[in-house]
């Protein structure tokens, strides 16, 4: 009567892991597809001059600016 019992309860948790499986994978797969119309997003935006942006009512880009100031250069050989 016991074994009836457990075997019962063993089958159970089967469905309920499948069905959260099945859950998660799809929870999963919807993160991927975001992440890539994110990816495809954001390299259309950098490809796009700041007039271009400017047009479609997206404010301009931050791009990486480097500031070197004047002997620099001269400073760091210098140092060596």
């Amino acid at each position: 009567m016991a074994d009836t019992q457990t075997r019962a309860r063993h089958s159970a948790s089967k469905r309920h892991s499948f069905g959260s499986s099945r859950k998660s994978v799809a929870i999963m797969i919807a993160a991927f597809r975001g992440w890539r119309r994110a990816v495809a997003r954001r390299r259309a935006l950098a490809d796009l001059t700041p007039g271009q942006l400017n047009d479609i009512g997206h404010p301009e880009a931050h791009r990486p600016v480097l500031d070197i100031k004047a002997g620099l250069i001269t400073n760091l050989m210098s140092l060596r």
